[in-house]
């Protein structure tokens, strides 16, 4: 007798897989693409080089992505290593809270955004972020480095795409190439964050903690460059 899964699988025509490209093809023919800046008018990768808001960025980026990725591909083993869980406990609770707090602090920016100031929640976000490194890192109880494995999504969740809403309006004439670099950044703190991590846990003889306050450095950086970056806007705005 067939088992339920073979059941479904046998009730779906192979035909209905192409519906969903077919839907997207739809999509994006009809949906309306504002241009981001007027042809001819965009920054080019010389001007936007010159420009130290741009380099400002570029750092904010590799540390939202390091800060994300560092504690998300590392999260099971961390759980399953560093803290004592079983395996199964340390995949579900591990990577998949941090999404869901992720998850949750997106939602929530999303509702609420036009009544909180960005910057501000950033900085928030990243000393959040800062502590559940170092709880993750210096604490000797499971529970407490388990919290501050989940909570750290809530903290990374607004930083890559808070980033591109800092840096966007301070360069309107960045163009195409202000968000390929942006995101490049962001993907090269992906790669490099969790490569640290790793690299300093082999030195530590394979201590993932060691590894965790050695990711702590990027939360830190990008409290710094925020907390420079809204000084120099209150400066302008004086003058």
């Amino acid at each position: 007798m067939p088992t339920g899964r073979n059941c479904c699988a046998k009730e779906l025509p192979k035909d209905t897989e192409s519906l969903v490209p077919l839907f997207n093809i739809f999509n994006f023919a009809t949906c309306p693409i504002e241009h981001l800046t007027e042809d001819g008018k965009g920054m080019t990768i010389g001007q936007l080089f010159r420009k130290p808001l741009f380099w400002v960025a570029i750092l904010l980026m590799v540390c939202a992505g390091a800060s994300e990725m560092s504690m998300a591909q590392w999260a099971s083993a961390y759980t399953e290593a560093a803290l004592g869980f079983s395996k199964a406990v340390g995949d579900l609770i591990g990577p998949c809270m941090f999404a869901v707090t992720m998850g949750i602090s997106r939602v929530i920016y999303g509702k609420y955004g036009a009544k909180i100031h960005l910057n501000h929640y950033m900085i928030g976000s990243g000393i959040l972020c800062l502590c559940c490194y170092l709880l993750a890192s210096l604490s000797s109880g499971p529970v407490l480095g388990l919290i501050g494995c989940i909570f750290c999504g809530f903290s990374v969740g607004i930083m890559w795409p808070g980033t591109i809403s800092i840096t966007s309006p301070r360069l309107p004439q960045g163009g195409t190439a202000l968000f390929a670099f942006l995101a490049m950044a962001g993907d090269l703190g992906g790669a490099f964050g969790p490569s640290l991590v790793g690299a300093v846990s082999q030195q530590a003889g394979d201590s993932l903690q060691s590894g965790m306050l050695a990711g702590s450095v990027f939360p830190l950086v990008m409290i710094v460059s925020l907390i420079l970056l809204g000084r120099n806007a209150a400066k302008k705005k004086g003058n």
